[in-house]
């Protein structure tokens, strides 16, 4: 464990919550007011061939809402050239009032039917990450040489991502990290053992960051979720990033959370205080649980 964690920068709990669809403007909008209305920061849509474009939904949620941000969980960056990209989030952000937030990843494998689908070669992954890590970079320029729509502001950029060296291009160019999964031991048996994992992952970010990780926002993905008294742990999206754990070591993960509501927040406390995780995203279907945790906290 890193001596220097006793210089971490403590940055406010940030939740986010995912929207998976909506069938007219009406329902999105709801979602995110009832988003608002729970407490949480930020409502997220993603980026796939089937489902509503991300611009203009995040638009229509920010029309219904007053305090929420809304933002990308996450652009493939693949899909998209630089200068195309650049003129559609200063639009968003222009058109939601500063309430626009970028989230952006390399995109993932199983994406490769949505490639094949618009006529585009789907590149290796090593490819997709150097064009992830290339279009922060041009992002950045383009937005800082009169841009048109103007960017009145530095726009936040989150960067997802599970592997070292695209965790490592986020600690570098974004401003928020977002841990899609931690590297785990095979034999995980307790949770003791996950925040273990949980602290050498946030040791790599804060090597590969340096003198920036004061200013680095880092998030966790929330894999599962289990509000004692409320609901069952669904764990198909930890299952899907650890394929090899059996259910019992799932729930040893950082990223699934169980207890009471009060037991959840005092583990976030911990997360914020040892590892300095502060921003953390779930799917809308645990919206409502979550809830009862961010009371706890606020």
């Amino acid at each position: 464990m890193s001596d220097s964690r006793n210089e971490l920068t403590q940055h406010p709990f940030r939740f986010a919550v995912g929207i998976l669809g909506g069938k007219s403007r009406a329902e999105w909008q709801d979602k995110a007011r009832q988003a608002e209305d729970l407490g949480f920061d930020i409502v997220h849509v993603a980026d796939h061939l089937g489902m509503n474009s991300p611009f203009p939904t995040l638009v229509t949620m920010a029309e219904a809402t007053d305090r929420v941000h809304v933002g990308t969980m996450v652009l493939n960056a693949a899909f998209y050239r630089p200068a195309l990209l650049a003129r559609d989030v200063a639009s968003v952000d222009q058109l939601t009032d500063g309430r626009f937030e970028l989230g952006l990843g390399a995109g993932p494998d199983f994406a490769k039917p949505e490639f094949e689908a618009m006529g585009l070669p789907f590149p290796s992954a090593r490819q997709r990450i150097d064009h992830l890590r290339d279009t922060l970079g041009e992002l950045r320029a383009l937005f800082a040489n009169d841009h048109e729509p103007a960017v009145n502001r530095r726009i936040p950029v989150l960067v997802a991502g599970q592997g070292d060296r695209i965790v490592r291009i986020a600690a570098t160019n974004a401003d928020t990290v977002m841990l899609a999964g931690v590297p785990i031991d095979a034999n995980i048996d307790s949770d003791d053992a996950g925040t273990a994992a949980l602290g050498r992952r946030v040791d790599y970010v804060r090597e590969a960051a340096g003198d920036r990780f004061a200013d680095l926002a880092v998030g966790l993905t929330v894999q599962g979720l289990d509000v004692t008294g409320r609901s069952d742990a669904d764990l198909a999206l930890a299952r899907r990033f650890n394929p090899n754990l059996t259910e019992a070591q799932l729930r040893h993960l950082p990223g699934v959370l169980h207890g009471t509501a009060r037991d959840i927040a005092d583990t976030l406390r911990h997360y914020r205080d040892e590892y300095s995780v502060t921003y953390y995203a779930i799917g809308e279907d645990r919206m409502p649980a979550l809830a009862k945790v961010i009371e706890e906290l606020r």
